[in-house]
């Protein structure tokens, strides 16, 4: 494997959704034909293996092989039925505390790649989405009317802490702005 694959697969992992060739020819610094080939050989390479290639439209994302659906499909059973796992909670207390927030900023506050979990949160209706009005190619993550009737608030704010965190989020937001001119 080059190491133009290697960075491509690495690339992909993180971002957990599709990327357009034209941004991982951007990211990588390289001629998009250069790319396609890398991926087309990346493609090669994960024959055989537990994921695959998938791509549509010049856009790329990594997912599991088909023929390990069924495995996937008692993981993803098992994961839903039983209760949050610490990443989960860590990521939820995230999107609670700092939302509505992007995937990547949730991916960079925990230093991992959270795709799996998000997606976990919102499919059990504990969080929800919306697009980002700053980048149409994006989503920002905020709790669900079901996790407020669960946690048995009536708004965010009545949650333990909110009220100053969020104070002390408005005063280093403000700082931030300062700094900026």
């Amino acid at each position: 494997m080059s190491d133009l694959e290697k960075k491509l697969e690495a690339i992909l992992f993180v971002a957990g959704e599709p990327l357009h060739l034209e941004k991982l020819s951007k990211i990588l610094k390289k001629e998009e034909s250069e790319i396609k080939e890398a991926l087309g050989k990346l493609s090669e390479n994960l024959r055989g293996t537990g994921l695959t290639l998938l791509e549509n439209e010049e856009r790329y994302t990594l997912a599991t092989s088909p023929e390990l659906s069924e495995d996937i499909t008692a993981y993803m059973k098992s994961e839903l039925g039983e209760e949050l796992s610490r990443a989960a909670l860590e990521t939820l207390a995230v999107i609670v505390y700092k939302g509505p927030i992007s995937r990547t900023s949730i991916d960079y506050i925990r230093g991992v790649n959270s795709s799996f979990t998000v997606r976990n949160l919102m499919i059990r209706g504990i969080i929800e989405r919306k697009p980002d009005p700053k980048d149409s190619r994006s989503w920002l993550y905020f709790p669900s009317f079901d996790f407020m009737k669960f946690m048995g608030i009536e708004k965010l704010e009545n949650l333990k802490g909110y009220p100053e965190f969020r104070k002390e989020m408005d005063v280093l937001l403000e700082k931030e702005k300062k700094e900026e001119l």
